[in-house]
């Protein structure tokens, strides 16, 4: 059962908190299995629970090229599509160094191998993080 902070946080009662964090685990386990499937590499799935208020989940990937990393951005937006989350936004499709799909819940970063270890998101969102103030 979702805490009365989770409910503050996503504005919504309890059982309905609930149900949006097990849909956006879902959604996560699915993604996952969706990059498994394009190939993807080094696939790490960070829980942004209590961290911050962007998002449920992000996940991290990384394609072995430029084409890789579009091919699989592609097929995620089509997946997502396809299952009713077509509304998901995409940044960085024109050079596919570092393609950013942010479904609302669950934001996906997918990197060439050099740009991902540059920017090093996973040790950023891995690590402790104070939780951010309830809104007043």
């Amino acid at each position: 059962m979702p805490s009365a902070l989770e409910a503050a946080r996503t504005g919504k009662p309890p059982a309905e908190a609930l149900h949006d964090s097990n849909s956006s685990a879902l959604l996560a386990k699915q993604i996952v299995h969706w990059l498994d499937e394009a190939k993807a590499e080094e696939i790490v799935t960070i829980d942004l629970a209590g961290k911050t208020s962007i998002g449920d989940f992000m996940i991290i990937a990384s394609g072995r090229t430029d084409r890789h990393v579009g091919a699989i951005a592609d097929k995620i937006q089509q997946k997502l599509k396809d299952g009713g989350h077509g509304r998901a936004r995409v940044e960085g499709g024109d050079t596919c160094d570092w393609v950013l799909i942010d479904t609302g819940d669950i934001i996906v970063h997918l990197f060439r191998p050099e740009v991902r270890e540059f920017y090093n998101l996973e040790r950023m969102w891995s690590t402790e993080r104070p939780t951010e103030p309830a809104p007043h």
